[in-house]
């Protein structure tokens, strides 16, 4: 028999929360995930929720959402839920955990009195967001670019639709030192990992490299940029699909160095 149980994050789920189930696997995840800790807490306040689902009594999954207006992921819009993220561990899918979070997600949104919730899917073979699930729950698609879609669910017909970022980002220029320009935010592990990971290689370089950060966790940093997440070196984006080795960060700059 299985048990499942949905409950707002506690203190015994944290460190699952914090390094997003990457339990003991490295100092580098856990430091993150200290960082991260603290901006979900610190971010309460402001109505965001993170649901963590128990199957059997160990954690199974989890799912974080907030308000629309303090997202740092996007998108852009008001009076709408995001769910930023929701995922369930592979050994325990199958068993209607995703779904279970999701009714209790909607809940939660109609307690903080907002008119929908939204969520940015993903069209593709990946576990990650995938947008068929949300469709199969009576989500619609309001924008779509690419494999990338904008589903919500309305609770009130007066909700005005939200619309996906729309990168505007800016990078540095220098005849004499190589630019390095960081977008990144706290709320996301990867990005979080990947940005403690640049500053580290730049510190290497000394005055030969310059580094710009841009933190999209800051609201005025988003909507100027709309871009939570990006590594440009010179005004070329480097990008991998997850954290940014040190030795490719090196390899860009390196590359860069020797144009100057």
């Amino acid at each position: 028999m299985t048990d499942i149980k949905i409950r707002d994050m506690g203190k015994d789920d944290e460190y699952f929360v914090s390094t997003c189930s990457h339990i003991n696997e490295s100092d580098e995840i856990d430091r993150s995930g200290e960082r991260r800790l603290a901006w979900l807490k610190a971010m309460y306040s402001q109505g965001l929720r993170i649901k963590v689902s128990l199957c059997n009594g160990e954690h199974a999954g989890m799912l974080y959402m907030m308000p629309i207006e303090v997202s740092p992921w996007g998108p852009i819009g008001e009076d709408l839920m995001v769910i930023q993220c929701l995922f369930v561990l592979s050994k325990y899918k199958g068993n209607g955990i995703g779904k279970a979070l999701m009714i209790e997600a909607e809940e939660e949104a109609e307690r903080q009195n907002t008119k929908g919730i939204v969520v940015v899917a993903y069209y593709w073979d990946f576990w990650f967001m995938p947008a068929t699930f949300f469709e199969a729950l009576g989500y619609e698609v309001v924008e779509r670019a690419g494999e990338t879609a904008l589903l919500w669910k309305v609770f009130d017909e007066s909700a005005i639709a939200p619309k996906l970022l729309s990168r505007r980002y800016q990078c540095g220029r220098d005849e004499k030192k190589v630019v390095v320009d960081l977008y990144y935010n706290t709320a996301c592990l990867t990005s979080d990992v990947e940005a403690e990971r640049v500053r580290k290689v730049v510190d290497e370089y000394g005055d030969r490299v310059t580094l710009n950060e841009y933190n999209s966790c800051e609201r005025e940093i988003l909507l100027r940029y709309e871009t939570p997440r990006g590594i440009f070196v010179d005004g070329e984006e480097i990008f991998w699909g997850y954290e940014a080795p040190k030795e490719g960060v090196r390899e860009a700059i390196d590359k860069a160095l020797k144009n100057k």
